[in-house]
């Protein structure tokens, strides 16, 4: 598929995606996801809605606002590249970020010793693995010191109920990757119909931040790539930065785009 039409199918999969959880707004020429605090989405620049402005931003922004949400945008900077200059009008921080598809996929395995399960809604261990990803995230990807271990009781909060159901829907397929009994990695994708085909999007792919440089992202990543494309027609993510990205074309990923992304400075 051309580069075009993968854009395209990938626009249209965030469109769709905060369909089952709230109702969409548009003003200032944004989708606007009005949904539950637990799992938001951020607000895209509208498919032929004309050029952004700060006006249109400061709008979008007020509406997150009045909805209790963070303030988030995204965007495909090759399709609306001026959004850029309209967040920053706006007072918030933008990013640039690889957008990339799978391709070739390429098999890797993790560590020896590391084995790999699929995450049920009713695992009692979800909030750990939540606790996981929070950790690393937490913790830049270059650094390799931080948290050693996940603690062994984490309480559950809002955000587990609503991850219990997307897993035990099939929204969101999760997998973590243990070590003597200790999770040390995490992700997901999320499986979604787009026009009749099924497209995927693989996100929150995590390590425990002193096991870093061992491979168990890229290992991870493979798999879910792998588990994905069984039923998906378009496996696709949004990396890091360009060194996570580089990862990524290890696992047979190619880089079609770059993701915007602007928020609230810190």
């Amino acid at each position: 598929m051309p580069t075009s039409g993968l854009l395209d199918c990938i626009e249209q999969y965030h469109a769709l995606a905060p369909l089952p959880d709230g109702r969409i707004e548009t003003v200032g020429g944004f989708d606007v996801p009005i949904v539950g605090p637990s799992w938001p989405y951020p607000a895209r620049p509208r498919p032929g809605g004309g050029a952004v402005t700060v006006d249109g931003v400061r709008a979008a922004i007020a509406l997150q606002e009045a909805a209790d949400l963070p303030v988030a945008l995204e965007w495909i900077w090759e399709r609306s590249g001026g959004t850029a200059a309209a967040a920053r009008g706006a007072g918030l921080t933008v990013e640039y970020l690889p957008l990339l598809v799978l391709d070739d996929p390429v098999e890797l395995l993790l560590p020896h010793g590391v084995r790999l399960y699929l995450v049920g809604g009713d695992d009692p261990q979800l909030p750990r693995y939540q606790r996981l990803a929070e950790l690393a995230f937490a913790t830049p990807a270059a650094v390799l010191g931080g948290a050693t271990a996940v603690e062994e009781r984490v309480e559950a909060g809002p955000r587990t109920d609503v991850l219990r159901e997307r897993i035990a829907t099939g929204r969101t397929v999760m997998m973590v990757a243990v070590e003597d009994g200790e999770p040390v990695a995490v992700g997901s994708h999320h499986p979604l119909d787009v026009d009749g085909k099924e497209v995927s999007e693989i996100t929150g792919v995590a390590t425990l931040p002193r096991l870093r440089g061992r491979g168990l992202g890229a290992g991870l990543t493979s798999a879910l790539a792998e588990h994905a494309s069984e039923t998906a027609d378009l496996v696709f993510l949004t990396a890091g930065d360009d060194d996570v990205a580089r990862v990524y074309e290890r696992v047979g990923f190619a880089w079609v785009g770059t993701t915007g992304v602007a928020d609230r400075p810190s």
